[in-house]
Order: structure tokens, then sequence, then C-alpha cells
């Protein structure tokens, strides 16, 4: 599901070779340019120009490495699939938006259609023409608002479900965040406690041969003052 999501956001950023480098991205960290390129059989400056898109919508970050002999950097991809999602569930928000705005418009207001040229317009506008289409001069009639409702009804639907899986899929992916930190935080905590013992048995060995020390020296001097 997660891959489909992100590939049609993706492709609308960058293209159909996008969801290409999707496919080799996805599930992987600091992927070799030069791999991508060979995979999908496109020169590394297309999948530069490709990555570089996605990269300024932070949907790809990357690090990069100097060759010393050749003197060139080779960058390794890494696909954000948090931020892609994010970016897709404002998509949605905003296009669910204007579908409810059309809605309201189409269920308050007349609309008149030509049947001819297959236009629609407003109530206003069609007065302002005096009921006649500007394109081949018939005359518009009244148009059938109910099924058109029913269409932005449906489509608004289908939107509403996507961001559902969208933000199931965001939830996924943040669960799985925090308990990489929980799993992160309890193993560097286990490292400190570990750490502490060691230190302290350090410290206690110290003392112990502190202790020793002066006895030693204690006896030594005693023995000097009986001579």
């Amino acid at each position: 599901m997660q891959i489909k999501l992100l590939k049609e956001i993706i492709i609308e950023i960058a293209g159909k070779q996008a969801g290409d480098i999707l496919n080799v991205l996805s599930g992987k960290k600091d992927v070799n340019e030069f791999l991508i390129a060979k995979k999908l059989k496109l020169t590394i400056n297309q999948v530069r120009n490709i990555l570089y898109k996605l990269a300024n919508f932070g949907l790809v970050s990357f690090t990069r490495k100097k060759d010393k002999r050749k003197g060139w950097y080779t960058y390794f991809w890494t696909l954000d699939a948090e931020k892609a999602l994010e970016l897709m569930n404002k998509k949605l928000e905003k296009e669910i938006l204007g579908l409810r705005q059309t809605l309201k418009s189409r269920e308050t207001k007349r609309f008149y259609i030509c049947k001819t040229c297959k236009t629609d317009i407003s109530e206003e506008t069609a007065l302002l023409h005096n009921f006649t289409c500007q394109e081949c001069g018939e005359v518009y009639e009244l148009a059938d608002n109910k099924k058109i409702i029913n269409d932005l009804k449906n489509n608004i639907s289908r939107l509403e479900r996507q961001k559902e899986n969208v933000l199931s899929e965001l939830k996924k992916i943040k669960e799985a965040e925090r308990k990489r930190i929980e799993r992160a935080e309890k193993k560097l905590a286990k490292k400190k406690r570990k750490s502490k013992k060691k230190a302290k048995k350090v410290k206690a060995k110290r003392k112990v041969r502190k202790n020793k020390e002066k006895k030693i020296t204690k006896k030594h001097r005693g023995k000097v003052k009986r001579k």
C-alpha cells in the first residue's frame, strides 16, 4: 500500500521515471546513484535530475563521498517515506477542500449548460451573456446538478479513503521510528549502566590497592622506628 501511495506523489513531482527510482530506493538506505542508473538503464545525469527534483521537496536525502583517485563525488540516496506521505496528505486535503467547495456551490446554486460545447457555467455568468453560449451561439439549458453532485460526493469519499490510508501508513512509520528510538535509548542506558558498574569496580580495586599500600607503608615505618 505504502509504495503505491508514494509512487503517485513522486510521479506527480518528478515524472514516470521517478516511480522506477522509488522501486530501487524503497526499504534501503544510502543507495549508490551509479547503481540506480545501471538498474534503470539511465544516464547518471538523468538520475540526478530526478533525484534533485525529489530532494527539493525533501522526499530524498543524500550523503556524498569523494573519490580520492578521480577527485569527483559520488552521491548515496535515501528515500524519506514519511515526508512523501505527509506531502501526499496535504495534497489530498487540498483536493478534498476544493471538491467540498464545488459541492456546496452545486447544492446551493443553479448552473446552465451548452450541450454543443459541453460546457457549463453559473447562473450569474449565463445571465450576463443573455443565456447564449459565446462559442457557438446556442442557448444555454438548465444543468442537471444531481449527477454532478453525486460524482462530487463519490470523488470526495474516494479521496477521504485514500487520505485514511495515507494517515494509516504514516502512523505505522512513526510507530516504527518510536520503537527504534526506544530500543536505541534502552541500549544506550544499558551501556551506561555497564560503564558505571565497570567504573565502580575499578574504583573499588583502586581503593583496595591504596589500603594495601597504606598498610605496607605503615608496617614499613613501624619496622624503621623499632630499629
